[in-house]
């Protein structure tokens, strides 16, 4: 596995970047907006190709690089499902996997730093974002965080992790990488407590100042979505109740770019045609399904996601490769299913 760990000196963050094998998929954990040419640099010298990036939470102290390099790379952009931005491609809960080619990430809900809070898993180590950090735990002071929850979170799920479990944290301060949790557990002050109250005592009075982004990063990280409107693109974007007017009258090809957990969770679209994203360049390819759909059939293809994000890209990609009569559903199977639209589970 290529695994690195980088730093963003002006904010304490640190920024993850995982691969299974030289030549492969990569992911991105917790990126900062200032260091996406750095980041970008490193996955050519490495020739990796990225994937997936994950956010473990809206962060308060810098601006995220998730939109920029989804941008730049057409990734699929992770963050928990309680996360209050406007789009991101893929929403996932407690116990879901985050996959890409030799790498697999399990997710764990950890609330108390903030809402939407989110840790993740393999089968060494965590990545722990600012529900834990080394000798210390996120603050809850804002954006809806909890010292009762937190308590919760560490105690309950993180401290029940083997105690050799590596823990990697979103930040550090002192000059510190990496800890265990058998190392947090008897070295961190902040978890020498006998109860949930004794903890919720120590954060609730932490007096500490706003982080001095944070009324710029905030908004900033919540609004970093793809743009949806159908006016922006009004020949090849449909709303909910475009499609189904269009259903009524046409035949047409839907087809469901969202990963297979997606699909075993939510269900899909009834009649929909599997192309997941992370497949597009094959499937869009000399030979691909896609463009031989779209070669032999006298009929749009309408690509859907989780939100619109992935169909938005998909979109772009296949007319850029010489596709025509493709479009995508605004808003993703998360529009259908709020209009009533049938859902379809295997």
């Amino acid at each position: 596995m290529i695994f690195r760990q980088l730093f963003h000196q002006e904010t304490g963050t640190y920024t993850y970047l995982l691969a299974g094998r030289s030549g492969g998929e990569a992911m991105l954990i917790d990126p900062v907006l200032d260091r996406a040419d750095r980041y970008m640099q490193l996955l050519e010298e490495l020739d990796l190709k990225l994937v997936k990036v994950v956010d473990t939470h809206v962060h308060a102290d810098h601006i995220t690089a998730m939109g920029e390099l989804r941008d730049r790379t057409k990734c699929v952009t992770v963050m928990g499902e309680e996360a209050p931005v406007d789009v991101v491609s893929m929403r996932v809960k407690d116990g879901d996997m985050v996959t890409i080619e030799g790498v697999q990430l399990e997710t764990l809900y950890t609330p108390g730093h903030t809402i939407d809070s989110y840790c993740f898993k393999m089968t060494d180590r965590v990545f722990t974002g600012d529900t834990l950090l080394i000798r210390g735990s996120g603050r809850t002071d804002f954006q809806s965080g909890s010292s009762r929850a937190a308590y919760d979170s560490i105690f309950s799920k993180l401290l029940t992790l083997p105690d050799n479990m590596l823990v990697y944290p979103g930040h550090d301060y002192k000059g510190d990488t990496v800890s265990t949790i058998g190392e947090e557990k008897a070295h961190n002050p902040r978890l020498q407590v006998s109860n949930a109250d004794e903890y919720v005592a120590i954060m609730d009075n932490l007096n500490l100042a706003n982080p001095s982004q944070m009324d710029v990063a905030v908004p900033a990280n919540i609004a970093m979505g793809l743009g949806q409107s159908d006016a922006a693109h009004p020949d090849w974007a449909l709303t909910v109740g475009q499609l189904m007017a269009l259903q009524e009258t046409s035949d047409l090809a839907l087809v469901d770019l969202r990963e297979d957990s997606e699909r075993a969770n939510y269900g899909q679209i009834p009649g929909s045609i599997h192309a997941p994203y992370g497949s597009l360049d094959t499937l869009i390819g000399p030979g691909g399904l896609l463009r031989e759909m779209a070669a032999a059939a006298d009929k749009p293809l309408i690509y859907y996601c989780a939100y619109g994000e992935r169909s938005a890209m998909a979109v772009q990609a296949s007319k850029d490769s010489g596709l025509e009569n493709i479009r995508h559903l605004i808003g993703g199977i998360a529009a259908w299913v709020e209009a009533g639209g049938p859902i379809q589970k295997d």
